[in-house]
């Protein structure tokens, strides 16, 4: 099995975390009842070995939420709620990630979209909506090339498909992550969530181990990509860890920007392509403005 793992840079997802506990905080005052809201149902799905971690919120057609790295279901913050209002949410904590313990494997998307469609499989559900953020994504766009048939729509934010598209910044991040980080990150307001809500807090060192490990590895999905039937709506920030024209090469691959939509929309393709203003990666899973495009994308029926 080739191993492909994406992971953006731990320093990165360190300021996303901050501001998202940060935001969340601000939420909770703001969209009180909202952020008060309680899951329909919770529990822990045994697949692939793992006890993996989810939450259901919402009634309707059913969308998996795919938080990004480092993080867990708590990262999308009253906006959960907004997808609820007319989807059934079920958001997840991937492996080692939240409340999912760890278990004896690589860290890796692959393995990531086979619990996904091992949930799917436990809970019943025969096809699914999924949309990820960073890590998240890259498991999304997986699962969606490992099981097509339990994916209808996937909604992509924020991830690259190949590994050299990062800024070279954020490459030369990831190269120099190791274990050594561990002790420092326990100041960081990431170690407090992973602590709190982690099956087993004292693996946070060999934690961070596997996912330095993770981000070193090379990969490169651009002919999955271009073999995929699954509609995508691909979502990045115009300030993000890759170029916008990362983004746009991807859409390309789906078969986009080849030509004019059409007075009349039939020259478009059942895949979208969204570049946010103003946004950046350590933002963006936080705009409203993502998941209103998200839901534009998921409930069109053509």
């Amino acid at each position: 099995m080739r191993r492909v793992v994406m992971f953006t840079a731990l320093f990165s997802v360190l300021i996303s975390i901050h501001t998202m506990a940060q935001t969340s905080t601000a939420g909770a005052a703001s969209h009180g009842a909202i952020a008060a809201a309680e899951p329909l149902k919770k529990g822990y799905a045994p697949v692939n070995g793992l006890q993996l971690y989810y939450e259901i919120y919402g009634n309707g057609e059913p969308l998996v939420l795919l938080h990004g790295g480092l993080g867990a279901i708590e990262m999308f913050g009253t906006n959960l709620q907004v997808l609820a209002r007319s989807r059934q949410v079920i958001a997840v904590d991937l492996q080692g990630h939240g409340r999912t313990a760890d278990i004896d494997r690589p860290l890796n998307v692959a393995f990531m979209a086979d619990d996904i469609a091992g949930l799917l499989k436990h809970l019943g559900i025969q096809q699914a909506d999924i949309m990820g953020y960073s890590l998240g994504g890259g498991v999304a766009l997986q699962t969606a090339i490992r099981h097509p048939e339990l994916v209808k729509k996937l909604v992509v934010v924020s991830t690259a498909i190949k590994r050299n598209a990062f800024y070279p910044d954020i490459l030369k991040q990831q190269e120099q992550m190791g274990p050594q980080a561990a002790e420092f990150l326990k100041q960081t307001p990431m170690y407090e969530m992973y602590a709190r809500l982690a099956p087993k807090p004292e693996d946070w060192t060999k934690f961070i181990t596997k996912i330095s490990d993770a981000m070193k590895v090379d990969f490169d999905l651009s002919a999955d990509m271009k073999a995929l039937k699954t509609p995508v709506l691909l979502i990045a920030a115009d300030a993000d860890l890759f170029p916008p024209a990362h983004i746009v090469e991807v859409f390309g691959l789906l078969g986009g920007g080849q030509r004019d939509g059409g007075w009349d929309g039939s020259g478009q393709l059942p895949s979208q392509l969204a570049i946010l203003p103003g946004l950046t990666h350590y933002n963006i899973f936080m705009s409203p403005g993502l998941y209103t495009t998200a839901l534009a994308f998921l409930d069109k029926s053509k």
